[in-house]
Formats: C-alpha cells, sequence, structure tokens
C-alpha cells in the first residue's frame, strides 16, 4: 500500500495564513443573476455548489489542495446532503457560507453549514462526504485530514 502524504507539508508554495486545525471558514458569496429563477429567488440547485465551495476552501484554509490529494488517489465524494430552506435569497444578495468541520473517524467527513444574510440564518445543512480511491472503493480518511 502507497503511503499517503500531507499534501500541505509538501507544497513549496504554502500561504501563510493556513492553519491544519481550522474547523471552519466564512466564504462569502454575492448571488449572481445565473444563480436565480424567473421569480428572482435562487434556485435551490445553487446551495450545495455554494457548500462544495466551502468545503473546498476550508480545506485550502487547512494547507490542503484537493487537486493534490486527487493526485494522490484520494477522492471525496457526496454521500449524505440535507438543506433546510428558512428564507430566499435574491440576486445581488451578499451572503456568507459558514463551513464547519465536524471531529472525523472512519470513512466518512461531516461538516454542518449556515447560509447567512446580514447575520441571520437563511439556510442550514449537513454532508456527509466519504473518501474513495480511483475504483470508488470506501478509503479511511488520511489522518492528516481527519479532525478530532
Amino acid at each position: 500500500m502507497a503511503q499517503i502524504q500531507n499534501p500541505a507539508k509538501n507544497n513549496p508554495i504554502q500561504d501563510t495564513a493556513t492553519d491544519p486545525s481550522n474547523l471552519q471558514i466564512d466564504m462569502p458569496v454575492r448571488v449572481r443573476y445565473n444563480e436565480c429563477d424567473p421569480m428572482n429567488l435562487v434556485h435551490h440547485a445553487t446551495y450545495p455548489v455554494w457548500m462544495e465551495m466551502a468545503r473546498t476552501e476550508l480545506l485550502r484554509s487547512r494547507g490542503i489542495h484537493y487537486k493534490e490529494l486527487e493526485e494522490q488517489g484520494i477522492f471525496i465524494v457526496v454521500a449524505k446532503l440535507n438543506i433546510r430552506f428558512s428564507k430566499p435569497a435574491f440576486y445581488d444578495d451578499e451572503l456568507i457560507v459558514r463551513c464547519t468541520m465536524k471531529p472525523t473517524a472512519g470513512i466518512k467527513i461531516e461538516h454542518e453549514y449556515k447560509i447567512l444574510r446580514d447575520n441571520k440564518v437563511i439556510a442550514s445543512a449537513e454532508t456527509v462526504v466519504a473518501c474513495v480511491n480511483h475504483e470508488g472503493k470506501a478509503q479511511p480518511v488520511p489522518e492528516f485530514l481527519r479532525q478530532n
């Protein structure tokens, strides 16, 4: 079995703001016109895209780049997604997508999300992602991705 290395430790170009213990990120989003339906409301399919962007930025803030994970044969797939919509978002709204990683074990990583407008929650969500290899077989979460 090949040794899986922490991409952050092998990356010669590191952002000094990276923190491997970081468990939360707030990602600003301005609603774009193409993300809205004819009623000027953000289409429900847009929220998971924002959540994936926030998950990726959370990894990046920890010094881990998803592209480098894939190069090592580590793929992260969404196994479960649950979204609760409280209030609609509209074109040109300025939002924050808050992504928080929960303690990790086994083959899964859990995240919680809050979509905020003016510091008020307009949607909340959870995802469970799993680590798989090139063949799609479940793999343990590498130690450098774990947060206990």
